[in-house]
């Protein structure tokens, strides 16, 4: 759908964490009336009603999932994560957190209230899950198979972490692990085949936020299989409900992951 420019320019003022879903809610909107052209009145009518008492609340779910845009074909994907999304939302559904937060938060719900997840499927991480509730990386640890190494040194080139370097004495690469952002560039680009996948799931961050007092996420050590992470939201979430007494944010539970997991 298209938008004027005092329109689209409003939009932009909306934050980031509610701006897409807020922009389907208008576009929803403006296709209702019948039109295939968003102006700055259809933007000021639909704020109007968001602000009135309870008209917000009335398009709360409880949560919110935001993947980044690595399932149309983006080159940087080191994991999908359109199943995973798919069968969280499965686990966000049976927990029921809109009848949980109706009963604990006092007045109207706000979108704030809503347990955020991300997911990216690289560690550019365009859907910033440093910064959610919970946040996904899509990762892949390279290895290194018994394929010859011809040195060309295109792996250590492509590194941006440096975690890569040759040992020409043995011709081979070397990985130092605690550098790598698991990213897989390196095995996409080596030419020889020698590095290869030597475990691939996701990356796991807990308790980010922003706000007046911002936080990144905390990382759960390791690379997750996809049955591992959702058990690790279905921590999250047991623990929050047994914590959260009015709505608080996610992160302001806890200090430390040893505590939910």
């Amino acid at each position: 759908m298209k938008w004027a420019g005092e329109a689209e320019a409003a939009i932009h003022k909306v934050p980031f964490f509610i701006r897409k879903k807020v922009i389907q809610k208008v576009e929803d909107h403006v296709g209702r009336k019948g039109k295939a052209w968003v102006e700055l009145s259809d933007v000021e009518e639909l704020k109007k009603k968001f602000l009135s008492k309870g008209g917000m609340e009335k398009e709360i779910k409880g949560y919110e999932i935001a993947s980044c845009f690595g399932g149309s074909g983006c080159p940087n994907s080191a994991n999908s994560v359109t199943q995973l999304a798919a069968d969280m939302e499965k686990i966000f559904e049976t927990e029921n957190l809109l009848g949980f937060l109706k009963s604990t938060v006092k007045g109207d719900l706000k979108f704030h209230h809503e347990f955020r997840v991300s997911l990216s499927e690289c560690p550019n991480a365009c859907s910033r899950p440093q910064i959610a509730d919970i946040g996904i990386i899509g990762a892949v640890l390279p290895g290194i198979c018994g394929e010859a190494c011809s040195l060309c040194g295109t792996c250590v080139e492509t590194c941006d972490e440096r975690a890569i370097e040759l040992d020409e004495k043995n011709q081979r690469p070397i990985i130092h692990d605690a550098l790598c952002l698991k990213c897989a560039k390196c095995i996409r680009v080596c030419p020889t085949g020698t590095l290869t996948e030597k475990q691939k799931g996701y990356r796991v961050m807990l308790g980010g936020r922003l706000g007046r007092h911002p936080r990144l996420a905390m990382e759960v050590p390791g690379i997750h299989s996809h049955d591992q992470v959702l058990e690790i939201l279905k921590n999250c979430l047991k623990f929050y409900k047994k914590t959260s007494k009015n709505g608080e944010r996610f992160s302001h539970l806890f200090s430390s992951i040893d505590q939910i997991l």
